[in-house]
């Protein structure tokens, strides 16, 4: 145990996602404060890399507040500013009808995107509260018309205090069903955000940690960027759950209290 968290610690990128290794809703979790405090110290580079694209890099440095740890914004990016990068790069200046919060819908403005339910470029979907069966028919039609569909993230579910809440995968599947189209997703585990991270960290992926709670995009991601991979146990995937995929993790902790 002590040379594997040896290993993690040697490293001088920390790439972190954030629901299930950070917190739980508006619960923090175990260890990271102390693990933020550790990194402050040693000058290591972090990045939380967050899958979510309600929120913007503000509100989440503001959840992070009230919850007692103080990082500024340029400490996060998430898939919704993945998602307007890469449109703005496919179609500059386009426009798009958008199924999403405040995060998604900030960041295609930043990017010179405009919405549109007449005739979009795009049809983009992300994680909201707002969902019902008014946008969805809107959506399906849209796409049929030649709008091209995309989704910030391929997650399924997502850890909430209660429970588990429907991600952007689950959201956009009765789309993809009444059109027959698949949408592209646009961040983990679509190597595009490692990329980035990897960028906006300046370390090479021989140098970086991705630190994440599921197998199927925090580690799947890694190892198609071929950087080093922790998975913690305090999420969404279990220790019994790890052997159902082909693959597996360089490291496995119960969390980030291991380390501290």
């Amino acid at each position: 145990m002590e040379q594997i968290i040896s290993s993690i610690k040697s490293k001088s990128g920390f790439i972190i996602d954030m629901d299930g290794v950070i917190y739980h809703g508006n619960k923090l979790l175990r260890g990271v404060t102390d693990f933020l405090h550790w990194m402050e110290r040693e000058g290591k580079r972090f990045l939380f890399l967050t899958n979510s694209s309600e929120r913007t890099p503000k509100e989440l440095h503001e959840k992070l507040k009230r919850l007692g740890i103080n990082v500024s914004d340029d400490h996060f990016y998430t898939s919704a500013l993945a998602t307007a990068a890469f449109l703005s790069s496919q179609k500059p200046n386009g426009s798009a009808f958008v199924i999403g919060d405040a995060g998604l819908i900030n960041a295609l403005y930043s990017v010179g995107y405009s919405t549109n339910s007449v005739n979009p470029d795009y049809v983009v979907v992300g994680e909201t509260h707002g969902y019902n069966f008014e946008k969805i028919e809107i959506a399906v039609n849209l796409v049929l018309n030649g709008a091209r569909l995309i989704g910030t993230n391929s997650d399924i579910s997502g850890p909430v205090e209660n429970g588990i809440t429907p991600s952007t995968k689950a959201l956009i599947a009765p789309i993809e069903i009444a059109t027959g189209r698949k949408a592209y997703f646009v961040g983990k585990p679509n190597p595009l955000m490692m990329r980035i991270a990897l960028k906006r960290l300046g370390v090479k992926r021989e140098e970086a940690i991705v630190i994440g709670d599921r197998m199927d995009t925090d580690v799947r991601c890694g190892l198609e960027s071929e950087i080093d991979t922790l998975l913690v146990l305090s999420g969404i995937t279990g220790l019994n759950d790890i052997d159902k995929f082909p693959y597996r993790p360089h490291f496995v902790l119960n969390g980030l209290i291991d380390l501290v």
